[in-house]
């Protein structure tokens, strides 16, 4: 089904306001879960390694088989601790910290966002 003429220009309105705001389309392209290994993570991960390995290698030496599990359970836990991505460096929370500054940033956001909408539709219509 075709656009009508009021559609494409709506359209092509977009797209124009779209290769302006370089920011807001480079925010767009990027993945949501996109994030970068956080230092400490990975600094926290290798210790948490290095100790699972002395409580895995103690463990099997004296053999006391529940040392060793638990070895390589912290073992494993400071891997999967390095490669966590995290956004702004604190495992996936704004610079904030809490859950409730999060989702009082992303509202304050998505009024911003808002307010702009509207303020392009208040331009376009004055013109």
């Amino acid at each position: 089904m075709p656009l009508s003429e009021h559609e494409q220009r709506l359209l092509e309105q977009l797209e124009k306001q779209l290769h302006e705001d370089r920011r807001f389309a480079s925010n767009m392209k990027a993945p949501a879960s996109a994030g970068r290994l956080s230092t400490r993570n990975i600094a926290l991960g290798v210790l948490l390694v290095i100790v699972g390995l002395a409580g895995l290698i103690f463990g099997i030496s004296q053999h006391i088989i529940i040392v060793g599990v638990i070895g390589f359970a912290v073992m494993f836990g400071g891997v999967l601790l390095a490669l966590t991505k995290s956004a702004n460096g604190k495992l996936g929370r704004p610079a904030g910290g809490s859950p409730k500054s999060a989702a009082k940033n992303n509202s304050q956001f998505m009024s911003s966002l808002e307010e702009r909408w509207n303020q392009r539709k208040r331009d376009q219509s004055d013109s």
